[in-house]
């Protein structure tokens, strides 16, 4: 599906393409905080450093990753779900700066998601050639709160499909600074990205991050 048959619109001051229903790719959303994200994103790794959890069924993730907020999504031998510990330091996670709620909840009701209230946020780290194969969100309490996507450094294509896995999917490339929300009829909608592509970014170097908030308890 090509993205040139969706329309973009300016919401708020920024260019907002419709990605599917109640879904929404905000460009360049939160550029203008890049120093600020980049700054608390070194003081949060800190405290709860990136690590590679493992799949219920033991297979090493490719993605590092960590978390902040009231709670963390972390993956083992009992499964995935969200816990108030960081299971490695067995100290609860990074509070959530209140810059990150802030933009969360910005780029939430710019598209159309008024009173939104993350309480986590999982930071995830590629290294070049890493992939995150279509899933869905779903081990949330409350499916009525959106997803919202942080983009930060090198650029990766975004898959997005349907309810089924075997839906439709739109690619949509992102780049530093671009912003997703997607709930209501799309919030569990299968998603993903591509392998990212090798290049260079003046403050993440080698690497996207990506920050996906969330309404977990």
């Amino acid at each position: 599906m090509n993205l040139d048959l969706f329309s973009s619109v300016i919401k708020d001051g920024n260019v907002a393409t419709h990605i599917s229903d109640q879904a929404w790719h905000l460009e360049g959303f939160a550029t203008a905080l890049e120093i600020q994200l980049r700054d608390l994103l070194r003081s949060i790794i800190k405290q709860a450093p990136f690590r590679q959890m493992k799949t219920p069924g033991g297979q090493l993730m490719s993605v590092k990753m960590t978390n902040c907020g009231e709670v963390g999504w972390v993956s083992d031998h009992l499964g995935y779900r969200y816990q108030t510990l960081d299971p490695v330091s067995n100290l609860p996670w990074p509070a959530m700066p209140e810059e990150f709620k802030s933009l969360a909840k910005n780029a939430a009701a710019t598209a159309g998601f008024e009173n939104f209230k993350p309480d986590a946020c999982l930071i995830n780290l590629y290294p070049v050639g890493t992939r995150l194969s279509l899933h869905q969100d779903k081990d949330e309490i409350d499916f009525d709160q959106p997803i919202v996507s942080v983009s930060l450094g090198l650029p990766v294509t975004f898959v997005f499909g349907g309810l089924e896995r075997s839906s439709p999917q739109t690619k949509i490339k992102l780049h530093h600074g671009d912003v997703v929300v997607w709930g209501g009829k799309s919030r569990l909608a299968f998603h993903g990205v591509l392998p990212l592509e090798a290049g260079e970014h003046e403050l993440f170097s080698h690497y996207r991050v990506n920050l996906t908030f969330r309404k977990a308890i």
